[in-house]
């Protein structure tokens, strides 16, 4: 198949290594980031939430100590402070997240992942 797709990875989340499989078993091209550990740039980040068509709220998991310590949840924070908060936590990102030059998918359930084969 001749198709890079950069996935972000948490290896401890159960559904990150589902997805993960998932997609080594289509024999995609795979650039895996661990996004705890490299987290994503402003930019990458822009791009992804762009080709999800999400906001920044919307790729945040929300029950996550960080989001409610740091009143993520305030309506008045604009969209810059939110993915300023992504990237300062990358743990509140909601993962698996995969990109292709095109397009993204959350991997909840993984099996979302197989739109950006088609």
């Amino acid at each position: 198949m001749d198709m890079e797709i950069t996935y972000y990875h948490n290896p401890r989340c159960s559904k990150s290594r589902s997805g993960l499989d998932l997609l080594r078993r289509q024999g995609v091209e795979l650039n895996v980031i661990e996004y705890l550990v490299n987290p994503p740039s402003k930019q990458q980040l822009l791009d992804i939430l762009d080709k999800l068509r999400l906001e920044p709220r919307q790729l945040m998991r929300q029950k996550e100590p960080e989001y409610k310590e740091n009143n993520l949840d305030d309506p008045n924070l604009s969209r810059d402070a939110l993915v300023d908060a992504l990237i300062k936590f990358p743990e509140l990102m909601e993962r698996p997240v995969a990109v292709t030059a095109f397009k993204a998918a959350i991997g909840r359930p993984p099996e979302h992942l197989l739109a950006l084969l088609g």
